[in-house]
């Protein structure tokens, strides 16, 4: 390029190697202004990708309707490349990654002509913190850059201070001082001279590809979520996690909540669960109105950056500064804050078109409305027998708009965090929460979580999908690695965060929940805290402590010592079933799994069997 657009001359080098490769017809450096923001929005408007909301009702906002056959996370089509098979592990999808390099390489010649490639500086965590990661995403998708400009810090002040750092005119002591993590990303569809283009081009083949070794991250043929944005998973889970092995940090796909007493009295829990198990409800929760003078405030809702911190305890920060959630299920009753985060400035993807210009989902309110335009652009009517938005609709919402944000989403130090909750959702075995007996212990439980399939997915009803701590898709390394990690921070924090083990999902034989869920877990979250203080002793069970009756808090609910008992009963042979699947999964794991979950799960069985 004649013209260099940066003093950093490694991504100079790069944007110019990737220009020649990928052959746009223009280059635009993303500056993430407020303007630009706003011109790209409304090309997308001109070229049929955006619909403009109503103003009145949701300012600055926009819908977007991808192709149908791009919809979702492409988990087959996911690989970890590292140098050796074995370090991916037996839980990722592995391929050479010399062969991999060629194979995209033929994908990326020429797969950008007639569009413009965007060059999107970006940073995952607050700027001035040792843990922000520095991003450089090269797409040629509009849909990108302003979905980026929400989820992370974009721009002009992010390249300032990449190339200060390789200038050596700033140190805020960053892993990664003065580099970058490249970051390759391609809609798939070049356009030739004259051809119209299409609401949302993508490419039948897709392939998301992560290079642990060299750190960079390469995707092709898909614009949607996390196969195109790519500072979330990609950079912010998967390379993380395996720099933070290397570094002696954690990166783990937690919400972050703080929770402060009548008594101004603060702590901060970081909780896992898989999807559909109210990840982002818990992040956001509204305290029920028995617990006045309490405050639930959000640090994050999906992903958690955590290291031993010189006080001793576990610090940790959110990488992101938006929340990317999906949206059926989200209402009013559910989680009012999330509601409120997408007032204005947001943007919906595959969801339907109100005839006031306005969106709705499933389940956003009790009554549809009338008369719909579907996540598919079709007139849509309450009984047609079709979903008016896709099951993985999403809403990208900035986290500062959040009513109850936390005052330190943004500090550069983090937060302390006083506990981990692990849970899935489960209609029968699980009581609603129990306390781990030690650091190893709670790292086995994280290994062996899951949640049941539901009708909605593929496999059997009922069937248990272990996903430990929630990371199954997102481990950049071998998953008995990863658990050897986790015993090994163990060893790191003087003042480890408690474990706890939660299920909201319990069902009585008759089908009924037995917990009322939503606002109500608040009544856990205090337990937990009151747990790690000494203030309830709890109760030994083979699974761990268990709140004895009265220590939990029920008041206002309509619940019985005969109610709690169902909710907390422990069935030894239920437990049978749960150590048999157990295993199963263990085994996946194989020769790495380290031997401390073994002895954990050995220990369970004596307990049980004892």
């Amino acid at each position: 390029m004649s013209n260099p657009q940066t003093t950093h001359t490694a991504l100079q080098k790069w944007v110019d190697e990737i220009v020649e490769l990928c052959q746009p017809s223009s280059i635009h450096w993303v500056d993430g202004s407020e303007k630009e923001n706003a011109d790209l929005c409304q090309l997308l408007v001109d070229g049929g990708t955006y619909t403009r909301l109503n103003p009145e009702k949701r300012p600055n906002s926009f819908l977007c309707r991808s192709n149908p056959k791009d919809v979702a996370r492409v988990e087959d089509r996911t690989f970890i490349c590292s140098e050796k098979e074995e370090d991916a592990g037996p839980t990722n999808n592995w391929a050479d990654p010399k062969e991999m390099r060629e194979k995209l390489k033929g994908f990326y010649k020429g797969c950008m002509k007639g569009r413009t490639m965007y060059v999107i500086p970006f940073c995952m965590g607050p700027l001035d913190s040792p843990f922000a990661k520095i991003g450089i995403e090269l797409s040629d998708s509009a849909y990108v850059v302003t979905n980026m400009r929400i989820m992370a810090k974009i721009g002009a002040d992010v390249l300032k201070r990449l190339e200060d750092e390789a200038a050596g005119t700033v140190n805020f002591g960053r892993d990664g001082h003065g580099t970058f993590v490249p970051c390759l990303h391609s809609v798939g569809m070049p356009l030739a001279e004259g051809q119209e283009d299409v609401a949302w081009p993508c490419n039948d083949e897709k392939y998301i590809v992560h290079f642990p070794e060299t750190q960079e991250i390469q995707s092709f043929g898909s614009g949607y979520g996390g196969n195109a944005l790519l500072g979330k998973k990609c950079l912010a889970l998967r390379i993380a996690s395996t720099i933070a092995r290397k570094n002696g940090w954690m990166a783990e796909h937690m919400l972050i909540l703080g929770l402060e007493n009548p008594e101004g009295e603060k702590k901060y829990v970081s909780a896992a669960f898989p999807s559909a198990c109210g990840k982002t409800n818990l992040a956001m929760l509204v305290p029920p109105a028995s617990y006045s003078g309490w405050k639930v405030t959000c640090v994050g809702d999906d992903i958690a950056w955590l290291w031993p911190h010189e006080d001793g305890t576990l610090h940790a920060i959110n990488p992101e500064t938006g929340f990317f959630g999906v949206a059926p299920g989200t209402s009013y009753e559910t989680n009012p804050n999330a509601m409120d985060s997408m007032l204005e400035n947001a943007i919906f993807t595959n969801v339907a078109l109100t005839d006031d210009g306005d969106v709705w989902w499933e389940g956003m309110t009790k009554e549809a409305p009338a008369h719909l335009i579907d996540w598919k652009g079709n007139d849509w009517t309450p009984d047609c027998g079709e979903l008016s938005s896709h099951p993985n609709s999403r809403f990208t919402a900035p986290a500062g708009q959040c009513p109850v944000i936390d005052e330190n989403w943004t500090n550069p130090d983090g937060v302390s965090i006083s506990a981990f909750l692990f849970g899935g959702r489960r209609a029968s075995t699980m009581p609603l929460v129990f306390e781990a007996k030690d650091w190893n212990h709670g790292t086995f439980l994280g290994s062996v979580m899951g949640s049941e399939v539901t009708a909605a997915a593929a496999g059997a009803t009922g069937h248990v999908r272990r996903d430990p701590m929630a990371m199954l898709p997102f481990i950049g390394y071998h998953a008995g690695d990863y658990l050897k990690h986790w015993i090994e921070m163990g060893k790191k924090v003087e003042k480890k965060p408690g474990i706890f083990h939660s299920n909201w999902f319990r069902k009585s034989e008759d089908g009924a929940w037995l917990w009322p869920g939503f606002g109500d877990n608040m009544r856990v979250l205090e337990w937990i805290l009151a747990k790690m203080a000494g203030k309830v002793e709890g109760e030994e069970t083979f699974v761990g402590s268990i709140p004895k009756w009265g220590e939990l808090n029920v008041d206002g609910l309509d619940f019985s010592k005969e109610d709690w008992d169902k909710l907390m009963e422990l069935k030894p042979e239920e437990w049978a079933a749960e150590l048999a699947t157990q295993e199963e999964f263990l085994n996946k794991i194989g020769d790495k799994l380290p031997a401390e979950v073994k002895e954990q799960r050995q220990a369970l069985i004596d307990r049980i069997n004892g």
